[in-house]
């Protein structure tokens, strides 16, 4: 019995690896932000617009943001649970045919 490549081994992995990269954007999304609003809190004018109401746009973009890196928390724990499930297969097949 030949064992070429495990594609369900590898889709786990690259739902590990497209996980992280969706962790990683999100991450960068949200530290740009904060960058955004420091680089402007110089301002006493958006002090003043900051004491009165928090800008919606932004808050929303950081919950988004939040929101996508749960996703690929998620879709990085179901990759592991792909990759660990495939592995367990083919020892049990090795294991079988051996």
């Amino acid at each position: 019995m030949e064992i070429s490549g495990n594609s369900a081994f590898y889709a786990g992995l690259n739902a590990i690896q497209a996980g992280q990269n969706r962790v990683d954007q999100a991450a960068g999304q949200i530290a740009s932000t904060a960058v955004d609003r420091s680089a402007g809190s110089q301002s006493s004018e958006l002090q003043v617009n900051r004491l009165r109401g928090v800008d919606r746009s932004q808050e929303s973009d950081v919950a988004s943001s939040v929101v996508e890196m749960s996703a690929g928390k998620f879709q990085v724990e179901l990759g592991v649970k792909v990759a660990k499930a495939s592995d367990e297969a083919l020892g049990t097949l090795i294991d079988t045919y051996a």
